[in-house]
């Protein structure tokens, strides 16, 4: 039991460790590849088109030569999965467009709270008071790292709520169809990708045109950008694939808190490479966000604990109850019941 417990907490730390640096990996990635200063490549809806189509390639290797078994679910599922991701994706370009940064980052610290009460309607899920306090915690630090100045329009505002409610639901979703259609995370991304890829290559050029007026057509591709763009498929394949494995074996809730720890290894790792401002208020913040994560972790412990001491009390009352019903009820002593009488 004990050697079970280590490896699965083992596989845990991996896979959000697997998240953490593709993460991290892919925005440096696309930092260098669609900046000014880099390759100016900016078509970042058509780029995740090209993330996926990589993905669904993996996936297909991969079933093709038999490393993962493929179980059936219905397209009309996944069809409606694949609308409500892109729809998170050109949701969450369009926000970063029509708002300020300040805003884009609000409305991203928002996701939490919404999965949170998406769970409690759809899923009738509660959390304890400490889980509560340590998602508080995380959401003030990381907007402290995060949110300057902030502006908003009613363009923007709508943008934003579509992106928020289409993440949150494609986050809760993907735990949903796992345990539902009893599938690995790997075979759902595999199902997955392949729709949502075929949506963001045919559309994302017509998005990113609305959002810089610039045609994908028109940008001179050289090596140094067909390198980078490689690049940032590879680290996606591993981000998409990590994603669905820490939905799949956590909650939509706390990916989102946990996942917080890449926005603070993104400023770190900005002032290192890129020369980034790094201030005091940053410093403060990042010292509350990783705080508020740490007590995440002690209270969806308490939490799990809590859940298995009510469950064991339940399964032993089960079990006396089981017993007593079997024995049925107890001879008086000396007395003899099938003659009715005293027992010299």
């Amino acid at each position: 039991m004990d050697g079970e417990k280590k490896s699965s907490a083992v596989s845990d730390i991996g896979a959000w460790a697997m998240n953490v640096v593709s993460s991290v990996g892919i925005i440096m990635a696309n930092k260098q590849l669609m900046s000014s200063g880099g390759y100016a490549f900016g078509f970042a809806t058509t780029l995740t088109g090209f993330h996926f189509a990589v993905t669904a390639l993996v996936g297909l290797v991969s079933n093709a030569a038999g490393y993962s078994a493929s179980k059936h679910v219905p397209m009309w599922e996944l069809i409606w999965f694949s609308l409500v991701a892109n729809t998170s994706i050109a949701g969450m370009n369009f926000s970063l467009m029509f708002n300020s940064v300040g805003f884009y980052q609000i409305s991203k610290l928002s996701m939490i709270p919404v999965v949170c009460i998406l769970e409690w309607i759809l899923h009738n899920k509660n959390y304890i008071r400490e889980v509560k306090i340590a998602v508080v915690v995380v959401v003030i630090g990381v907007g402290v790292c995060t949110v300057t100045d902030v502006q908003v329009n009613a363009k923007g505002f709508l943008c934003a709520c579509l992106a928020v409610l289409s993440t949150s639901f494609q986050q809760i979703s993907i735990g949903s169809l796992q345990k539902k259609y009893s599938i690995g995370s790997f075979e759902l991304l595999s199902k997955t990708a392949p729709i949502q890829a075929a949506f963001l290559v045919i559309m994302g050029p017509f998005v990113d045109y609305m959002l810089n007026g610039k045609s994908v057509l028109d940008y001179k591709m050289t090596s140094g950008a067909l390198m980078f763009i490689l690049l940032s498929c590879l680290l996606a394949v591993f981000c998409n694939i990590s994603q669905y494995l820490c939905i799949g074996r956590f909650s939509a809730v706390s990916f989102q808190v946990l996942g917080h720890m890449k926005t603070v290894c993104v400023l770190i790792l900005g002032w290192v490479l890129f020369d980034s401002a790094l201030t005091v208020k940053n410093i403060m913040g990042m010292f509350i966000a990783v705080l508020g994560m740490v007590v995440y972790s002690w209270a969806v412990e308490v939490e799990k604990q809590a859940n298995a001491k009510a469950l064991n009390s339940k399964s032993s009352l089960t079990e006396e109850e089981f017993r007593l019903l079997n024995e049925g009820p107890q001879k008086p002593p000396g007395k003899d019941v099938e003659l009715g009488k005293t027992q010299e």
